[in-house]
């Protein structure tokens, strides 16, 4: 096992739920970030999706004791490069570009390589991956399909994204091929914007229950 996978599987056993959240208001992404680390959730992936992102990635990494910020939707080298720079300690990508694994090759940095298939799976494990994002989980197959992948890809990690909720998390984490999962549920839009903090922290501490 490389370097890099033993630093994101120590990244990935932090919690159960890695949190996946969208931020809108760069102003709001250091309470959020402590309120899900108050919550035990100490790792936090931060979509690439808005014009915030970046600003977002930076204030947690700066400002946040405990959070382990990392970038999410990272799409190309373009957006690897101003994600290290923003001070991400791990990325995931939706899928397995050429971009963005090439990036990956040249960096210290974790990738988290997306993956919906079998064939994609085998694709990134022969570049060297063992751990790897199932996106979208429901929409894909669910915890049936990725279960189904433990025997013929055995040594393949998965951290299933997509549709996960409190409800069907725990349908994912008994798998013995899951090693977490991606959730949004965590950190409700709603919440976020009327700076609901205890609740998200609540959230949190529910999400990391789940391990129990």
């Amino acid at each position: 096992m490389n370097a890099k996978t033993e630093t994101l599987l120590a990244t990935l056993r932090l919690q159960p739920v890695v949190p996946v959240i969208i931020i809108e208001d760069a102003k709001s992404a250091v309470p959020l970030a402590r309120a899900l680390v108050k919550g035990g959730l100490k790792a936090i992936e931060i979509t690439m999706r808005t014009a915030a992102a970046l600003d977002a990635i930076k204030a947690v990494a700066d400002e946040v004791e405990g959070a382990v910020a990392g970038a999410g939707t990272v799409l190309d080298a373009r957006q690897w490069e101003q994600a290290v720079k923003a001070g991400s300690k791990f990325i995931v990508s939706p899928g397995a570009g050429h971009s963005v694994l090439d990036a990956a090759d040249q960096s210290d940095i974790p990738l988290l390589p997306g993956t919906a298939t079998a064939t994609e799976v085998m694709k990134v494990r022969d570049r060297g991956y063992s751990v790897v994002k199932f996106f979208p989980a429901e929409q894909a197959g669910g915890a049936n399909y990725i279960g189904a992948l433990a025997s013929p890809l055995a040594g393949i990690q998965f951290c299933p994204t997509g549709g996960i909720s409190l409800k069907n998390a725990k349908d994912y984490l008994s798998l013995p091929n899951v090693i977490c999962v991606g959730g949004s549920w965590v950190a409700p839009k709603a919440m976020v914007a009327s700076g609901d903090w205890d609740g998200i922290t609540r959230l949190a501490a529910e999400a990391v229950a789940l391990r129990g």
